[in-house]
């Protein structure tokens, strides 16, 4: 299914969608954060450094007086340059353009499946700056399958999961991952929604070329349309 179909079809259920995490991502306690090239804070900021970086994100977070942090979707990211071999050759343009949702929040906190679900796939993709334990689920609603991916989760949760399990609405499934564990990030759930899989297992691209927005977009719909935050 295309993803402007999915997108329609996720629209006509979303009361049907239970929280990907059990915080109200609608309170006054959340704010979205910027990571694009338009934020000023970030242009001497020293990404690859964990510890530095999650300073940052308290930071943005405090300066409007939040606790947790959101955004994400289709942004053109500056803070791949952390990772630069990971998201493209060096010597070409980098992918930067953010394919899924994060929600910056203390490790911990449990991952909740919106919806039932079949494990679809598992993985620990451990390269600094990738996704860390990763899970990818698949969901059916009328008679349509997608998939949702969790990245930078806790690794030992992560690796009670089999392809196959099945999920209820609401179950626990994940928690959030502490750095290094993550991929080395600050604390954040990576949430993305795929129409296709294209044979993947265990990744999906969560980053793009910017000159490739439509097409991606078009296989990966706004990830809010679950998450329904008023923020994003």
């Amino acid at each position: 299914m295309p993803g402007s179909a999915l997108a329609s079809l996720l629209a006509r259920h979303q009361s049907t969608f239970g929280p990907v995490l059990p915080v109200d991502l609608n309170s006054a306690a959340v704010a979205r954060l910027d990571f694009t090239a338009h934020n000023p804070t970030l242009a001497s900021a020293d990404l690859r450094d964990t510890a530095a970086f999650e300073a940052l994100v308290t930071q943005l977070l405090a300066e409007q007086n939040a606790l947790i942090g959101v955004g994400g979707y289709l942004e053109n990211r500056v803070i791949y340059r952390r990772s630069p071999g990971l998201f493209g050759d060096p010597a070409v343009p980098a992918r930067s353009l953010h394919l899924g949702v994060d929600v910056w929040l203390r490790a911990g906190t449990p991952v909740l499946a919106p919806l039932a679900a079949v494990v679809h796939s598992v993985a620990d993709n451990n390269n600094f700056g990738d996704y860390g334990p990763t899970v990818i689920l698949e969901h059916q609603l009328e008679e349509t399958a997608f998939y949702t991916l969790y990245g930078h989760l806790g690794r030992a949760e992560v690796a009670l999961l089999r392809p196959g399990m099945t999920l209820e609405k609401g179950e626990k499934f994940a928690e959030v991952g502490p750095h290094p564990e993550n991929g080395d990030w600050p604390p954040h759930l990576h949430f993305q929604v795929m129409a296709d899989m294209q044979g993947r297992v265990g990744d999906f691209p969560g980053v793009a070329l910017p000159e490739e927005k439509a097409q991606w977009a078009e296989l990966c719909p706004d990830p809010n349309l679950l998450l329904q935050s008023k923020w994003l």
